[in-house]
């Protein structure tokens, strides 16, 4: 349901997050995270654009996180790279269905609307700091 794009932005997040204030150049981000270094360049960019995060070039330059990971909210990042598409009129374009939807995809979308509540009422800092024996996205270092 969620694409490996949504899933490498949340990896780039938590990431970020772990590290701030601190800039984190994008092999440094690829190599924490495990995302192929081409492809996390458009993804920061995409996060960029959304305001979550904020470049800085030259020395001493990379990403950091724009956003307070106490109100960011996992749509938003969701929402920044590639957001839930919500079915609106029949996927099948049957005529008789039009704008109502059967109960099938009338189910899905409800099912859609459910994971877009959940996220939207899940900030960063929750799912970082929530009590685990495993941390979510990537490899963190805890800061001391």
């Amino acid at each position: 349901m969620l694409s490996d794009t949504v899933e490498y932005a949340l990896r780039a997040v938590a990431f970020l997050t772990s590290k701030m204030p601190e800039a984190q150049t994008t092999p440094q981000i690829a190599l924490a995270t495990k995302v192929p270094e081409s492809y996390l360049s458009k993804v920061l960019q995409a996060l960029g654009r959304a305001g979550i995060g904020h470049s800085k070039r030259g020395v001493g330059g990379g990403m950091t996180l724009a956003k307070n990971p106490d109100t960011l909210s996992i749509l938003e990042v969701v929402n920044a790279v590639d957001p839930i598409k919500r079915i609106t009129s029949c996927p099948l374009e049957l005529k008789s269905h039009g704008v109502r939807l059967c109960p099938l995809h009338k189910r899905l979308d409800q099912a859609y609307e459910m994971v877009e509540q959940a996220f939207a009422k899940t900030t960063l800092s929750e799912i970082l700091n929530e009590p685990s024996e495993s941390t979510p996205l990537c490899e963190l270092k805890k800061k001391s």
